[in-house]
């Protein structure tokens, strides 16, 4: 979904701050006599396996080189399973088979069918983890260039297939390839013209699964919107904003995109429903940093160039005057530098985060 138009870049653009996670440990209750003294060797207990993993967490993350707290508050584990069934409630990774005897006794295993989980909050896609390195030279394209713009695009998105395709898979989740409808000028697509009146941005459309844009308007804007050439010549950083609108089509396939526009229609508020869209757009924004961070080695994005795209998404998202539903700037580079810093998909569930970092 499209983003408002940037303004000019400033002269000086200072790295916002990042809150750090809220997530604390759930205290036993008090009790009597011998009880409290069990529970408090338990919740002594408690504290220190929470302890080791937080430390082991921080030792994981500092091997970055410029790391940051998580924006998501990821629980200790990335999912629930589901309980709705008696099949649903068994571990799915403990039950990898399932055997049958027949009347000679024989024994038949037969794969275990997984449980898709399609809520927002424990989607199944959280349970993927990172998306594996991809190899994906970007070479030397000028954005200025249809032709090679439009090559490079329809380039990387191969490297998103085989990246998201894979650990997709691995869940249990279906996958298929999205359209691209890529002109130099304007266009109408299935959810209509492209980019969209007084906008300059692609479009994912879920109707038939397709990612439209326009070059020129993306490059060098629309009347009296900016294109995303001022604030990078760099192609990187419209790659990245393809990357966002790949992600609109894993919430579609994950079925989070179903789940956030059921519960947009059933939200009886203006407000409500902005807040509900800014959760969703800052997810899209998350997994386009994963993709990033997953060809970072070859495309490459060098340290200079990931500040780049720091930068760049620190320039994007709601300004004054527009609709507040893709997130402030601020918080879409919070939300980029999860996706790339973390790159694991359940430190992309915004539904779990606090309104402050999906305002």
């Amino acid at each position: 979904m499209p983003y408002s138009q940037p303004p000019p870049p400033p002269p000086n653009h200072p790295r916002p701050s990042y809150p750090p996670p809220q997530w604390q440990p759930q205290r036993p209750r008090s009790g009597g006599g011998a009880g409290a003294i069990v529970g408090g060797i338990f919740g002594v207990i408690a504290v220190v396996f929470v302890g080791l993993v937080v430390i082991g967490a921080l030792v994981k993350g500092g091997r970055h080189a410029d790391p940051v707290s998580p924006v998501a508050i990821p629980t200790l584990t990335p999912f629930e399973r589901p309980t709705s069934t008696p099949a649903a409630s068994e571990s799915t990774e403990s039950r990898l088979s399932e055997t049958r005897k027949d009347s000679t006794e024989t024994t038949v295993t037969r794969p275990a069918k997984q449980v898709v989980n399609t809520s927002l909050k424990n989607n199944t896609l959280y349970r993927a983890g990172s998306l594996p390195r991809v190899s994906c030279p970007a070479g030397s394209a000028s954005i200025y260039s249809h032709s090679q713009l439009k090559a490079l695009i329809l380039k990387t998105s191969r490297c998103l297939d085989r990246g998201w395709a894979q650990i997709m898979r691995a869940q249990g989740l279906s996958w298929k390839r999205p359209g691209y409808a890529i002109t130099s000028g304007r266009g109408r697509g299935a959810c209509g013209d492209f980019p969209s009146g007084g906008s300059i941005v692609p479009y994912y459309c879920p109707r038939n699964e397709t990612i439209y844009a326009s070059t020129t308007a993306m490059v060098k804007g629309s009347g009296s919107s900016g294109g995303y050439g001022q604030l990078t010549d760099w192609h990187g950083g419209v790659v990245s904003m393809m990357a966002h609108e790949y992600g609109h089509h894993i919430q579609q396939l994950s079925g989070l995109s179903n789940e956030w526009w059921g519960q947009t229609l059933r939200s009886s508020s203006q407000s409500g429903k902005l807040a509900l869209s800014r959760r969703f757009e800052l997810q899209a924004t998350c997994f386009g940093g994963m993709f990033m961070r997953s060809v970072s080695a070859s495309y490459p994005v060098t340290p200079a160039r990931r500040n780049t795209l720091y930068y760049f998404y620190s320039r994007v998202g709601d300004w004054a005057g527009n609709p507040r539903d893709h997130g402030s700037p601020a918080n879409n580079n919070r939300w980029f530098r999860q996706g790339y810093e973390k790159n694991k998909a359940y430190q992309c569930n915004t539904w779990l985060a606090p309104s402050s970092s999906t305002s």
